[in-house]
């Protein structure tokens, strides 16, 4: 097993889903078996952006042909995480040592190949990197009462959790942790939605910055939804309710769809237009296949 960079362009002519699966040549084959049951990193152009970035992680676990296309292969992936920022392949000196000349230039010989091996250390410097921003909204739970048992807890100044990196392999537990994954997934959703609920327009505040918008997975994890932003949407409390309980779903132009389940008229409630908000770059947007699932295993028509 080894760690790789997988070379990922949205909109590309490859059948990408990156929270799911690569697609890739045949010629990629020996380099993509070597990740096999290990951690990759997505890299690419961003649209609107000069450069190439590092943008994700996942973790390969199986591979299978292209029944439709010669010679062409899928890497199908799990555990996928995106970063809090972009990372721009040439900060800080460069995080690959192969990817640029003694004299500090790119190689351009490496920089074309779609997938290339990725030192241990070099991976986890990207993480650490891609994972580490504080939450500017972190959470307040207040401590139990007397009577009730403790918990775990953040106080008002305390962050979400941040990627601690070691040097070697204890990275891995902690980006599978799901309290962390889970306060990666709320910043994120968060700072795309710019803390307002996408079905009500609501922004509710308090006196610290703290929102009251919550964000909520399109496809339950417990479903075996993933932590990309596409599967994600922001929501206030008795939206995220009402979407989790199939009273509430989305059309694939994000037209708010109401269940004739319902026992009340939310219909003031929400946009007058009917339509969500969401972002306005579309590789950030609910992804069609996740809002097909919600429609298909949630919604009560």
């Amino acid at each position: 097993m080894t760690n790789a960079i997988f070379y990922h362009k949205f909109d590309s002519g490859y059948d990408d889903d990156p929270a799911r699966k690569y697609h890739f040549p045949k010629q990629y084959l020996s380099r993509v078996e070597q990740t096999l049951g290990d951690w990759i990193v997505y890299y690419g152009p961003l649209k609107g952006f000069p450069s190439r970035y590092y943008t994700a992680i996942a973790r390969t676990v199986s591979i299978a042909p292209d029944e439709k296309k010669t010679d062409h292969f899928y890497a199908f992936v799990e555990d996928y995480l995106g970063f809090d920022r972009p990372l721009e392949y040439t900060e800080n000196g460069g995080y690959e040592e192969k990817l640029f000349k003694p004299d500090g230039k790119p190689n351009g010989g490496r920089i074309v190949q779609a997938v290339r091996i990725l030192e241990h250390r070099e991976f986890a410097a990207i993480v650490q990197a891609g994972l580490s921003e504080k939450d500017e909204w972190p959470d307040r739970v207040d401590p139990p009462m007397a009577s009730e048992e403790p918990t775990l807890h953040f106080s008002d100044n305390q962050q979400a959790p941040l990627l601690d990196v070691p040097a070697e392999r204890p990275i891995v537990p902690q980006i599978v942790n799901r309290r962390f994954r889970d306060a990666k997934f709320k910043q994120h959703i968060r700072r795309l939605y710019d803390r307002t609920c996408a079905f009500t327009g609501l922004r509710l505040i308090n006196g610290k910055g703290r929102p009251e918008v919550e964000a909520c997975h399109i496809i339950p994890v417990e479903d075996g939804g993933n932590d990309s932003v596409q599967n994600g949407i922001a929501l206030s409390g008795t939206v995220h309710w009402m979407f989790d309980r199939g009273l509430l779903s989305l059309t694939d132009k994000y037209e708010i769809l109401a269940s004739r389940q319902l026992n009340y008229d939310v219909s003031h409630l929400l946009h007058s237009d009917m339509k969500a908000r969401v972002p306005d770059n579309p590789m950030y947007r609910p992804h069609p296949d996740y809002l097909d699932w919600h429609r298909r295993n949630k919604f009560k028509d």
